[in-house]
């Protein structure tokens, strides 16, 4: 087959989820004999050719909040059409308005619809009424949908009539043994804390950061905190997290981290916290699940699907819940390692990269016949 994955930043991953789904779907669809081609930001992604055995198509776009996305994902679409994939998975539902173009030419389009985006603080009225909108018009496409959380594909039926696949994400469940990073960090294996997140309100690093202190930082603790991610678009919140970092003893803020540098980060930790509160499935959650780490998560449904009883809950909102249970799991040396090795035998029964590949496959080839086209390997 000859497919395209349109609506990521690109690839190599460098940003969120989705890059690094772009990234292992399309390198292990390659290995399988596909051509894939990756439509890149060409703001994000340096001048290449090829990564992985994928072709990257780079393209400008208007670096803004409210229109890097679309309009890149616009830029790719015209681009695309003449090509004649096979094939096209458009990452986001706010691409929805343009999923549809690749169909003009016979094309089999799959949208992942990704989370509630709508909840999220960073949008405005616009940003919030536009993914709305676009929730709207997904079902009505003739596209299929695919939704990574059971809970987000219930949304859609429930509020929209819509029948999607459930697709999970996926996890390399690679555990990389402690060296450059930690020592860079002044770390030590299995004595910090790890919570990574776009930093963003809804995804509670100032949360995290207040139960720390409540649980007695690094004094009783004796394990200090490290935050992975960055904030492109909330540069107050991420004010506040520099100042409550500058204030808090312990609390190391490592900027983004991916690749094997973020593999030994969670391959190493005391425990891993997932705060988010909006979304679907997040990626770094089944990551840390295959890396074996124990986690204490926000108790919402999404995360419940994820982890199972294979983790520690703590009540949404509440710093001093999670001071509790980190305390408690910091304390229990022989739990944490019941809870890490559960997590990782999930993972890998679960959310097998392989497995989702597969998955991917499959959906490809059932709508290409359906549409007629051959889909022979290029």
């Amino acid at each position: 087959m000859k497919i395209a994955i349109i609506g990521t930043r690109g690839v190599p991953a460098a940003y969120g989820g989705f890059e690094t789904f772009a990234e292992e779907l399309g390198a292990r669809l390659v290995t399988r004999g596909h051509a894939v081609t990756v439509y890149a930001r060409s703001h994000v992604v340096p001048p290449m050719r090829t990564y992985r055995g994928m072709r990257i198509r780079r393209l400008p776009t208007i670096r803004h909040k409210y229109l890097d996305t679309v309009t890149h994902t616009a830029l790719s679409m015209i681009d695309a059409v003449p090509r004649r994939f096979d094939a096209v998975l458009v990452c986001n539902n706010a691409n929805a308005p343009f999923a549809a173009l690749p169909r003009l030419v016979g094309a089999a389009v799959v949208l992942n619809v990704d989370g509630l985006e709508w909840g999220r603080a960073k949008w405005g009225l616009i940003g919030r009424t536009y993914y709305r909108f676009c929730a709207w018009l997904a079902p009505r496409l003739p596209v299929r949908l695919v939704s990574d959380a059971r809970v987000i594909a219930s949304y859609f039926a429930q509020h929209y009539g819509a029948d999607s696949v459930y697709i999970p994400y996926g996890t390399d469940a690679l555990v990389v043994p402690p060296g450059a990073e930690l020592e860079r960090h002044g770390l030590q294996p299995s004595r910090y804390i790890l919570y990574v997140s776009r930093l963003e309100p809804e995804n509670n690093a100032v949360l995290v950061i207040e139960a720390y202190r409540l649980a007695g930082g690094l004094e009783r603790l004796d394990a200090p905190l490290v935050i992975v991610g960055d904030a492109p678009y909330a540069s107050s919140y991420r004010r506040q997290i520099d100042d409550l970092a500058q204030s808090t003893p312990g609390v190391i803020l490592t900027g983004y981290q991916f690749g094997e540098v973020y593999r030994e980060l969670q391959s190493n930790c005391l425990l891993y916290v997932q705060a988010t509160e909006v979304g679907g499935t997040h990626p770094a959650l089944i990551e840390a699940m295959g890396r074996g780490a124990a986690i204490i998560a926000t108790d919402v449904p999404e995360h419940r699907e994820v982890l199972g009883e294979t983790g520690d809950y703590y009540e949404r909102g509440s710093a001093e819940d999670l001071a509790k249970a980190m305390t408690a799991l910091a304390d229990d040396g022989p739990r944490r390692q019941a809870m890490g090795h559960s997590a990782r035998s999930r993972a890998l029964a679960v959310f097998s990269w392989d497995a989702v590949t597969s998955e991917y496959e499959q959906l490809f080839e059932s709508l290409i016949r359906r549409s007629g086209r051959t889909g022979a390997r290029r």
